[in-house]
């Protein structure tokens, strides 16, 4: 077990002297380590001569790490002692006891990253990010969490804010030096050129809030949702997916009531499957909710109770509010024995009102005699796509879940690894999770769009987490109130069709107020500012230093003299 102390009281010489005095006190017959090497030490109780008597553990490892260039920026010295109970509170109580350690007390939740951000070690995207290592739980949740730790994020946060500071230095160079007669262009045109900056990355941010809301999915799971009628074999798929009897199967229609919902890993992608009540009227006809395994028996007709209703109405809902619906239709046998597919209206309906990704799934295709079952298939898949508004070709999956549980001689693994084709359903489902999370790379409006697209910035972007994207919308619209200000028109795509606007480039013949504009700059810069933890967006100091930079420092048509001549 590996103990770090700390002292948060103390500077880098101070605490340096401390940590020696803790490790003397606790080895006093041996030298400290060398930094960054590790060494084997016995160590002793502090308040007793070293004998066999007072040594706590004989074989420990000790490492010291001098500042800063330590994890959290200050000297660290690690104890890795042996994990029994004993040994590790003998320890403990032994640091505490030292003549010299009435300062150091036990780290507190987080204090070592947080420490490591107060000390310019970490920002506070690489913070987020570390906190998504320690709970991802599938692949791609550690993929995205990785990336956020590399601290390219926060580059291109503080990239896009210097960027809005030589904006801004610009116009507060027009506001101090207005007076001086190298300042040649009019506060619009001016304007006008500091606007297409602000144009080309206000599409940079809404590409990546964009992304961030891809990311979220991957972060925090995608919802799924199985919308048929009863009886169509949802819980049974749900439990053939997850792999043990989540959902109950029964023969008797109704039988789920409520939500139920389980989290897995698809592919790498976190998942959250609910099993709904199936959707039916108290008027349905009776094949709605016969009992499918007795194909030539006798019909039971059943009421929806309020329980049932209310169950129904949240299937609704959670259909509504899921990311990807899951339709699955259920093969069934009319009175003479043939196959067909019913479309039930309360199904498709729900299903076209949702606006997430659609998923057909066509269970029970055990009930179509082998000869005729591709073909059959094959012209359900094509005739269900007019039904559902938002259905792709390769969307369509036909499944059986009986054929997928049943192991018998005839589908050996061998022959037939998936016999009820549910794992082709599952790869079919994990390509439909990657196109929703792809990084979207170009925006729709030609101001928008970077001259190079880095696609490594794109994949960065899924890290972002809602804290940044709600900043990030925020910093949007103060980029937009800037834009209003200067008179820049920024028009929709459907104007650009009808032909209207095509002296977007050109300043309008207005006046220009060049210190709210500079304002609205500033907040926008604030809100970038805010996310990775660093710099002050209105820093009197550095926008001054960079106005000097660009307007005096670069010596052009004569400016350095004039600005010399009147200070």
């Amino acid at each position: 077990m590996k103990y770090d102390f700390i002292d948060p009281s103390l500077d880098s010489s101070e605490s340096n002297k401390h940590n020696h005095q803790i490790y003397h006190s606790l080895c006093p017959t041996k030298p400290l380590p060398k930094p960054r090497y590790a060494a084997v030490r016995t160590l002793y109780d502090p308040l007793t001569e070293p004998s066999q008597d007072s040594i706590l553990d004989s074989n420990a490892l000790v490492l010291f790490f001098p500042s800063p260039h330590t994890a959290t920026g200050e000297d660290v010295l690690e104890l890795h002692v042996h994990g029994g109970p004993a040994i590790t509170s003998s320890v403990l109580q032994a640091v505490s006891r030292c003549p010299t350690a009435v300062a150091t007390r036990h780290a507190e939740p987080g204090e070592f990253t947080r420490r490591a951000f107060l000390n310019n070690r970490l920002d506070l995207t690489q913070v987020e990010a570390l906190s998504d290592v320690l709970s991802a739980q599938t692949e791609q949740q550690r993929r995205l969490s990785v990336r956020g730790t590399t601290g390219r994020l926060a580059r291109t946060y503080e990239g896009w804010r210097r960027g809005l500071l030589l904006a801004r230095a610009e116009l507060e160079a027009l506001i101090d030096f207005q007076e001086d007669q190298h300042f040649d262009e009019e506060p619009g045109v001016l304007a006008a050129s500091v606007a297409r900056q602000v144009v080309r990355l206000k599409g940079e941010i809404e590409r990546h809030v964009e992304n961030a809301m891809r990311g979220e999915l991957l972060r925090n799971g995608i919802g799924i949702a199985l919308l048929g009628t009863p009886n169509a074999g949802k819980s049974s798929l749900l439990n053939r997916v997850v792999g043990r009897e989540a959902a109950i199967v029964s023969q008797e229609a109704g039988t789920t009531r409520d939500v139920v919902e389980v989290g897995l890993d698809v592919g790498g992608y976190l998942c959250r499957l609910g099993d709904m009540a199936g959707l039916r009227s108290s008027n349905d006809s009776p094949e709605a909710v016969r009992d499918v395994e007795q194909e030539h028996s006798q019909f039971t007709e059943t009421s929806v109770g309020k329980i049932e209703e209310e169950g129904i109405r949240r299937a609704k809902q959670r259909a509504l509010e899921s990311d990807v619906l899951i339709v699955v239709l259920s093969v069934e046998l009319n009175r003479n024995g043939e196959p067909h597919l019913p479309l039930p209206p309360d199904v498709l309906s729900t299903a076209n009102e949702c606006g997430n990704e659609i998923v057909v799934v066509i269970n029970k295709i055990d009930l179509i005699p082998p000869p005729n079952r591709q073909t059959l298939i094959s012209i359900w898949s094509t005739s269900l796509r007019p039904h559902f508004k938002n259905l792709e070709p390769d969307r369509v999956f036909p499944i059986s879940c009986k054929l997928a549980s049943t192991t018998s001689e005839s589908h050996p693994a061998a022959i037939d690894p998936d016999p009820g084709n549910v794992q082709a359903f599952l790869h079919g489902l994990t390509a439909v999770f990657k196109r929703m999370t792809d990084p979207v790379h170009h925006g729709s409006d030609q101001h928008t769009s970077s001259a190079v697209d880095d696609p490594s910035l794109f994949q960065d972007s899924l890290g972002a987490s809602e804290r940044h994207r709600l900043l990030l919308e925020e910093c949007r619209g103060h980029l937009e109130a800037f834009l209003g200000q200067v008179h820049f028109p920024v028009l929709s795509p459907m104007a650009k069709v009808e032909g209207l606007g095509e002296d977007i480039n050109e300043p309008r013949e207005a006046d220009v107020d060049i210190v709210i504009a500079a304002e609205s700059l500033r907040a926008a810069a604030d809100c970038l500012a805010r996310i990775t933890g660093r710099g002050e967006a209105g820093d009197v100091e550095e926008v001054l230093g960079v106005v000097f930079e660009k307007y005096v420092s670069l010596s052009r048509d004569g400016v350095v003299a004039k600005v010399g001549e009147s200070e």
